[in-house]
Protein backbone atom coordinates (compact mmCIF):
# COMPACT_ATOMS: atom_id res chain seq x y z
CA UNK A 1 0.00 0.00 0.00
CA UNK A 2 1.40 3.35 -0.80
CA UNK A 3 0.57 6.49 1.19
CA UNK A 4 2.87 8.70 -1.58
CA UNK A 5 4.46 9.92 0.93
CA UNK A 6 8.44 11.03 0.10
CA UNK A 7 11.53 10.72 1.52
CA UNK A 8 13.63 13.71 1.66
CA UNK A 9 16.97 14.20 -0.13
CA UNK A 10 18.93 14.69 3.63
CA UNK A 11 17.96 11.29 4.39
CA UNK A 12 19.12 9.48 1.06
CA UNK A 13 22.36 11.80 1.21
CA UNK A 14 22.91 11.68 5.35
CA UNK A 15 22.21 7.64 4.80
CA UNK A 16 25.07 7.49 2.04
CA UNK A 17 27.55 9.19 4.39
CA UNK A 18 26.34 7.05 7.27
CA UNK A 19 27.31 3.75 5.69
CA UNK A 20 30.85 4.91 4.75
CA UNK A 21 31.54 6.79 7.86
CA UNK A 22 31.97 10.43 6.37
CA UNK A 23 31.76 13.14 8.72
CA UNK A 24 29.50 14.86 9.95
CA UNK A 25 28.05 11.47 9.84
CA UNK A 26 30.27 9.63 11.99
CA UNK A 27 27.26 8.46 14.63
CA UNK A 28 25.74 5.13 15.84
CA UNK A 29 21.81 6.05 14.86
CA UNK A 30 18.80 8.01 13.02
CA UNK A 31 15.44 8.15 13.93
CA UNK A 32 13.02 9.41 11.35
CA UNK A 33 9.69 10.72 11.17
CA UNK A 34 6.76 11.25 8.58
CA UNK A 35 6.62 15.14 8.64
CA UNK A 36 2.91 16.77 7.46
CA UNK A 37 2.10 13.38 6.41
CA UNK A 38 3.73 13.88 3.14
CA UNK A 39 8.12 13.33 3.66
CA UNK A 40 10.18 10.72 6.01
CA UNK A 41 12.81 12.86 7.86
CA UNK A 42 15.01 13.08 10.01
CA UNK A 43 13.68 13.84 13.56
CA UNK A 44 16.87 12.91 15.81
CA UNK A 45 20.63 11.39 15.30
CA UNK A 46 22.29 9.80 18.00
CA UNK A 47 26.21 10.30 18.14
CA UNK A 48 28.92 7.22 17.79
CA UNK A 49 29.27 7.39 22.17
CA UNK A 50 25.68 6.52 22.14
CA UNK A 51 24.20 3.09 23.05
CA UNK A 52 20.89 1.08 21.63
CA UNK A 53 19.11 1.79 25.09
CA UNK A 54 19.57 5.56 23.95
CA UNK A 55 18.02 4.80 20.64
CA UNK A 56 15.44 2.69 22.57
CA UNK A 57 14.73 5.63 24.73
CA UNK A 58 14.43 8.11 21.97
CA UNK A 59 11.55 6.19 20.60
CA UNK A 60 8.04 7.76 21.84
CA UNK A 61 5.87 5.54 23.79
CA UNK A 62 2.63 6.11 21.35
CA UNK A 63 3.82 7.24 18.02
CA UNK A 64 5.43 5.64 15.62
CA UNK A 65 8.91 6.28 14.11
CA UNK A 66 11.57 4.38 11.78
CA UNK A 67 14.76 4.08 13.11
CA UNK A 68 18.35 2.85 11.48
CA UNK A 69 21.18 1.91 13.85
CA UNK A 70 24.71 0.41 13.80
CA UNK A 71 24.63 -2.55 16.49
CA UNK A 72 28.62 -3.38 17.38
CA UNK A 73 28.65 -6.66 19.31
CA UNK A 74 30.93 -9.83 19.32
CA UNK A 75 30.24 -13.11 16.34
CA UNK A 76 29.49 -16.15 18.86
CA UNK A 77 33.58 -16.73 17.86
CA UNK A 78 34.10 -13.73 19.60
CA UNK A 79 34.78 -11.61 16.64
CA UNK A 80 33.82 -7.81 17.09
CA UNK A 81 31.48 -6.59 13.96
CA UNK A 82 28.63 -4.58 13.09
CA UNK A 83 25.78 -4.63 11.34
CA UNK A 84 23.61 -1.40 10.03
CA UNK A 85 19.48 -2.75 10.90
CA UNK A 86 15.99 -0.51 9.77
CA UNK A 87 13.72 -0.77 12.77
CA UNK A 88 10.12 0.11 12.07
CA UNK A 89 8.78 1.01 15.45
CA UNK A 90 4.28 0.94 15.07
CA UNK A 91 3.54 0.63 18.92
CA UNK A 92 0.20 -1.20 19.74
CA UNK A 93 -0.66 2.24 21.87
CA UNK A 94 -0.22 4.52 18.65
CA UNK A 95 -3.30 5.76 17.12
CA UNK A 96 -4.26 4.08 14.15
CA UNK A 97 -3.85 6.90 11.35
CA UNK A 98 -0.27 7.28 12.30
CA UNK A 99 -0.28 3.37 12.39
CA UNK A 100 -1.69 2.83 9.12
CA UNK A 101 1.13 5.81 7.50
CA UNK A 102 3.69 4.40 8.70
CA UNK A 103 3.21 1.16 7.88
CA UNK A 104 2.00 2.11 4.25
CA UNK A 105 5.15 4.28 3.99
CA UNK A 106 7.94 1.75 5.38
CA UNK A 107 8.91 0.10 2.03
CA UNK A 108 9.67 4.17 0.27
CA UNK A 109 12.47 4.71 3.09
CA UNK A 110 13.62 0.94 3.01
CA UNK A 111 14.35 1.17 -0.77
CA UNK A 112 15.88 4.44 -0.33
CA UNK A 113 18.43 2.97 2.22
CA UNK A 114 20.03 0.74 0.30
CA UNK A 115 22.36 -2.30 1.17
CA UNK A 116 20.68 -2.33 4.63
CA UNK A 117 19.58 -6.25 5.02
CA UNK A 118 18.42 -6.49 8.33
CA UNK A 119 14.54 -4.86 8.85
CA UNK A 120 12.92 -5.23 12.22
CA UNK A 121 8.88 -4.68 12.86
CA UNK A 122 8.80 -3.79 16.90
CA UNK A 123 4.94 -2.66 18.00
CA UNK A 124 5.98 -3.40 21.66
CA UNK A 125 9.30 -2.80 24.03
CA UNK A 126 9.67 -6.49 24.13
CA UNK A 127 10.29 -6.38 20.45
CA UNK A 128 12.81 -3.52 21.18
CA UNK A 129 14.27 -6.02 23.75
CA UNK A 130 18.04 -6.45 22.74
CA UNK A 131 19.44 -9.63 24.02
CA UNK A 132 16.42 -11.44 23.49
CA UNK A 133 14.80 -9.89 20.26
CA UNK A 134 17.23 -8.12 18.12
CA UNK A 135 20.68 -9.88 18.88
CA UNK A 136 19.25 -13.50 17.91
CA UNK A 137 18.16 -11.95 14.62
CA UNK A 138 21.05 -9.46 13.76
CA UNK A 139 23.36 -12.40 14.65
CA UNK A 140 21.84 -14.58 11.58
CA UNK A 141 23.45 -12.03 8.96
CA UNK A 142 27.11 -12.67 10.30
Amino acid sequence: MSTGVEVSDEVTTSFTKFKLGQEPYKLRYFIYEIKDKKTIVIEKQGARDKTYDDFVEELPENDCRYGLIDIEFETDDGRPTSKIVFISWNPDTASVRPKMLYSGSKEALKSALVGVGIHINATDHSELDFEESILPVVKKFT
